[in-house]
């Protein structure tokens, strides 16, 4: 084997390697530039990538950039050189280019580069082909067939880095679009938050004193007034709760604290709403103290799993309440008989802002934020939650898992 040829196969070896770890198109363009022109002695490489929108080839990459942007000249798939190369998916070498019929003079004329002969090869992945790669002039003699060969090489590996990288890209900037989506509903959940709470407290405190003065038909709708105003001041911690969880900014406070305590809190917190359908909260807590290391807002956690088990159990019926201390962890249920959950919302029904039903038609209340608020606090604590349910009325269990603190 000739030392030429020991040169072009440690150069292939390069390029594939370099192609294969590069996921940046700029450089990817760059390297094919500079690679491509060294290996095949010639005087310039282009690359032309295929524009689905417009049914056209563009320059994207060449190395005779500085005399015309070469940009500004879409290139036909009918009548031109690499137009055919891209249709017919096979290779091209023409030696004499001046007498090739298909040979697109709109850019050359633009040009004070003038083309001799030319060597081109489609960018193709399979049996789609997104554009293609052109030598130009040999410095040396004419092109020939092992040229062709090597460039077949280098187009079949760029393709595949070529639409790698742009395929990354793509991900990259629906990552940021999603990411500025979620910015934006998190600036809001902060404006709204904020704003609202002044107007709310005035409208808490008015309550507060008309059912305190008024007495009859007037304390009535100065009690629902009360008990809208708080139901919309939860909405709104509810709000702030989950926007602390999302920019990353809650601090927890952890203390050395019985499960019992804190579940207890929480049950005394929701009996009031659990009564008012009838339903009793039955504990199920072992005599032995649980203990573990947790935030005050546990007992937030636990109430909203609780609040949740409650509106979606019918009236009359139970919320079964377990802790059940494993080795390391401490396993916390929460059971209801009610309208149960589809097995393929389990998963969905933890996300911020979601409802299994339809928001112009659901019969129960709430923005969607307590199952997501409940779980970002336990994640935080080291722990983890989760829903089981045989389907539609079929009952659910919430099942939250904690580390257990030792003393």
């Amino acid at each position: 084997m000739s030392s030429t040829m020991l040169r072009q196969l440690d150069r292939l070896v390069e390029i594939s390697l370099t192609l294969n770890d590069t996921l940046d198109v700029d450089s990817i363009l760059r390297f094919i530039l500079t690679t491509g022109v060294d290996l095949l002695e010639c005087e310039g490489i282009s690359i032309m990538l295929y524009n689905e929108d417009e049914g056209r080839l563009y320059f994207t990459a060449t190395t005779d950039s500085e005399t015309i942007d070469l940009g500004d000249y879409p290139i036909p798939l009918e009548g031109s050189i690499a137009g055919k190369i891209f249709r017919e998916n096979q290779p091209i070498l023409i030696n004499e280019i001046e007498d090739d019929p298909q040979h697109y003079t709109a850019i050359t004329e633009q040009s004070t580069y003038k083309v001799r002969n030319l060597l081109g090869a489609p960018l193709h992945i399979r049996e789609h082909t997104i554009g293609v790669i052109e030598a130009t002039n040999k410095k040396t003699g004419i092109f020939t067939p092992q040229d062709q060969q090597l460039l077949s090489f280098i187009a079949a590996q760029s393709a595949i880095a070529i639409q790698n990288a742009q395929i990354v890209e793509q991900l990259q900037s629906a990552n940021d679009e999603l990411r500025q989506s979620d910015k934006l509903k998190a600036d809001f959940m902060a404006v709204a938050s904020h704003e609202l709470r002044t107007p709310l407290g005035i409208i808490l405190g008015y309550a507060t004193f008309l059912k305190e003065e008024s007495e009859g038909e007037l304390a009535e709708h100065a009690d629902t007034m009360l008990n809208a105003a708080l139901r919309l001041r939860a909405l709104l911690e509810d709000m702030t709760s989950m926007n602390l969880l999302y920019t990353g900014e809650t601090q927890l406070r952890l203390q050395f604290t019985a499960v019992q305590t804190i579940l207890d809190q929480a049950c005394t917190l929701e009996e009031q709403t659990a009564t008012a359908k009838e339903i009793r909260i039955l504990r199920h807590f072992p005599d032995e103290m649980a203990w573990v290391q947790a935030d005050e807002r546990m007992v937030k956690v636990f109430q909203n799993l609780l609040n949740n088990a409650i509106r979606f159990t019918p009236s009359s019926g139970d919320v079964d309440v377990f802790i059940r201390p494993q080795e390391n962890d401490i396993l916390i249920e929460f059971i209801d008989k009610g309208i149960g959950i589809p097995e393929d919302q389990l998963e969905r029904i933890f996300e911020h802002f979601y409802q299994v039903e339809h928001h112009m038609t659901r019969r129960y209340g709430g923005l969607g934020l307590g199952l997501a608020i409940a779980r970002g606090l336990v994640e935080l604590h080291g722990g983890c939650i989760w829903a089981e349910s045989g389907g539609p009325n079929q009952g659910a269990a919430f099942k939250v898992v904690l580390p257990r603190a030792f003393s």
